[in-house]
């Protein structure tokens, strides 16, 4: 059994109007024993594929590396594009050392009605991830439910959207799926990916994430 806990203060600015919202990077970033490929920023990881699909709708010319460059490419969007960074995950324990949200235990949550009421300009939440357990959506399910607020479907067919009203304003949420390759199985068997497939013989897991990200960004609240 080892302490993990997340190596990242979450990242908001004042202008933020959609956060990112995970749970905890793979273990080696708690290490700092990141590879060439990494990134030592959020979603940093070089088998998560967040940063690629992000760079691929807004054409970053991105590097991945470990790099300072690399870490102010990133910096620069969120801040232009009023996005944020924040987990929903403190820390934990885990039995072994794997990257999989599964094997978490002793889990302490931020609390991410404290960093929604301290910027009143967010009124997005990116979920990366579905309805599994110990998914962020999951544990932001949880969180509301403690608190009374009331959580209601907006729409459920290509996107999950949620919506709940905190401090008089309405925050809407999107669970989607994770940019973890481990997630790669359930995209090839769901319906909506088989049909686009049908349609384009080279339409790829990679196009179907970078589709369903696109949906989201233009969502009309």
């Amino acid at each position: 059994m080892f302490f993990y806990s997340h190596p990242y203060k979450p990242i908001i600015f004042p202008n933020t109007k959609t956060i990112i919202c995970g749970t905890l990077p793979p273990p080696r970033f708690h290490f700092n024993e990141l590879k060439d490929a990494d990134v030592n920023f959020p979603y940093g990881s070089k088998d998560n594929l967040l940063w690629q699909i992000f760079d691929s709708i807004y054409n970053l010319d991105l590097k991945y590396e470990n790099s300072n460059f690399a870490i102010n490419q990133r910096l620069d969007f969120l801040k232009k594009n009023q996005f944020g960074i924040c987990d929903i995950v403190e820390s934990c324990t885990k039995t072994k050392l794997d990257a999989s949200d599964k094997s978490m235990q002793d889990i302490k949550l931020r609390d991410i009605l404290g960093y929604l009421k301290k910027f009143p300009n967010i009124d997005k939440i990116f979920f990366t991830g579905k309805s599994s357990i110990n998914s962020p959506f999951y544990f932001f399910k949880k969180v509301l439910k403690e608190n009374n607020i009331k959580f209601e479907i907006v729409e459920n067919n290509i996107l999950k959207v949620h919506k709940f009203s905190f401090l008089d304003r309405n925050i809407f949420t999107f669970s989607l799926i994770s940019p973890s390759n481990a997630a790669n199985k359930a995209i090839s068997s769901n319906k909506i990916y088989k049909y686009k497939k049908s349609l384009k013989e080279d339409f790829s897991i990679f196009d179907f994430r970078v589709f369903e990200y696109k949906k989201a960004l233009e969502f009309k609240i």
